[in-house]
Order: C-alpha cells, then structure tokens, then sequence
C-alpha cells in the first residue's frame, strides 16, 4: 500500500512488513493543516484493514517532527472546523481527536519518531503511538494554553496515561518546553536516539517477527488494563491467552525431548 494526499502532506507506504508514515509539510515544519487531520485518519484506518501492515513507523519529513496545528489556516475555515469538532457517536471521537487515537485502535505496533519540534497537536499525535522516540535535543511542549486552549486532540487522556497526574498538569498547566532528554526522564518519551528514525526503524524490525494476533492483543490488553480493575483486566487477559492457544501452531514451538529455548516456558 502506498498513498499520498493530493496535496502530498501525509504519505504511506507499507514494505517489509512496516506502515511508514510520513508528515510532509516541511516548509511549515509539519504543522497540520485540517484536511492532513482527515488524511491520519484515513491512513489509520487503511493501515488497519491491511493484513501486509505488521508495525507502524510515524514520523515527519524535513526539520521537525510536528510543530502543532497550523491554527492561522484553520480558523480562516470556522465551518471546516465546525464539521470536524462533533464527535462520531460510534467512535466517541471528533475528527481532532481521531487523528491521534486512530494510531490507538489499531492492531499493530506504532512508533513515534521525533526529531526538531514536537508541539501541542503534534505531541498529542506522537502520544497516539505505542512508543516514541526522540532525539535528546527535540523539542517537546504541551503548548495549549500559551494560545489560551486545551489540549483536545486526545491528549488528555493519553497524556495521564504516560506520565501520569501530576507531571501532565506541571506540562499542561506551565506549556513549558522540554528536551527530548528531560522528556525521557519524565517518562513521556520512550528511548532517546540520536537518530530517532533509525531507532524506531530498529524496533519495528524486531516486532514484525512475532505473531500479528498475538502483538495486537497484547496491545489492547496494556491499554485496556491502565483504567479497567484488576478483576475486569484478568479477565480479559486470560480470554485472550485461551484465544491464541487454540490457534497456536504446536509445530513451530521446541519439542519436549530437546532442550528448552533460554527462557523458553510453556
């Protein structure tokens, strides 16, 4: 699967195994504009359908990963901005929002690669991965309320989740720009790599090894398991353990007459 927009601002291409999904904006240091909201979408949701697609790569072309949204070009479309604020009931998102927690729904793997600036809505965006990696000398910023806003595009949510309460309120609440070496210390950031695109290229090549199925609930469970209880969590671990067993394939697991795998338990 390869796609562009016809403005050629978010591009895909799948090979090896891994969706590589690029930010192409770079004269605007990525900043996305409404209709590239529409495109990660898309993208997300095309990716989710693909079977080829094992793991995703987010990152951005040019200078930066994302330096936020381009809001100069957006509130000159009030009526634009309008149709994308009201949520889809069957989804519980707006298109906003949906741009960062597609990456969230889907059944694969994803990883944020940042380097440059890493800015409210694009923050917010490489919060929609599973992990995220930067350069030390990035710029990360919860930058909402230095423009009088909030945080909207799910990071609310996502953001809690990473780092927890009080430092999410110390980002939010200050706007304050971080490095990507601080934001690695705070736990927002995964690993710090002098080249992040590289690195995160390195951790998808060892994910696209495993079970699809198998990845993709483990995926699920882990997010699942930050705001359900113990007992809710459980349960919803051993119903997807009892799943992949039954369709495990016994041929491709180390006989019982041999020795076992370091490590290897069963």
């Amino acid at each position: 699967m390869t796609s562009r927009t016809a403005e050629d601002h978010v591009v895909c291409e799948v090979g090896d195994g891994v969706a590589r999904v690029r930010l192409s904006r770079p004269e605007k240091l990525n900043a996305l504009t409404l209709s590239m909201l529409d495109e990660l979408v898309a993208v997300a949701r095309a990716i989710g359908r693909d079977p080829e697609a094992r793991a995703v790569v987010l990152s951005g072309e040019g200078g930066a990963f994302c330096a936020g949204l381009d809001l100069a070009a957006a509130l000159r479309q009030p009526r634009a901005i309008a149709a994308r604020f009201v949520p889809r009931p069957w989804l519980g998102t707006n298109v906003f929002q949906e741009a960062c927690w597609a990456w969230r729904r889907l059944p694969v793997p994803v990883v944020a690669a940042v380097h440059g600036h890493c800015l409210g809505a694009g923050l917010q965006l490489a919060l929609g991965a599973d992990l995220r990696v930067s350069a030390p000398d990035a710029q990360w910023s919860v930058r909402e309320a230095r423009w009088g806003l909030v945080p909207d595009m799910s990071g609310t949510r996502s953001l809690v989740e990473v780092v927890g309460l009080d430092v999410a309120k110390d980002l939010t609440l200050t706007a304050r720009l971080l490095s990507g070496a601080e934001a690695h210390r705070l736990g927002l950031v995964t690993r710090v790599a002098d080249d992040p695109l590289a690195a995160a290229e390195e951790l998808v090549a060892e994910m696209v090894t495993h079970n699809r199925e198998a990845l993709g609930r483990a995926k699920r469970l882990l997010d699942g398991a930050v705001s359900s209880s113990p007992r809710r969590a459980f349960a919803r671990e051993r119903g997807a353990q009892l799943g992949l067993l039954r369709r495990m394939d016994r041929s491709a697991l180390p006989s019982s007459r041999g020795a076992r795998a370091p490590g290897m338990q069963v």
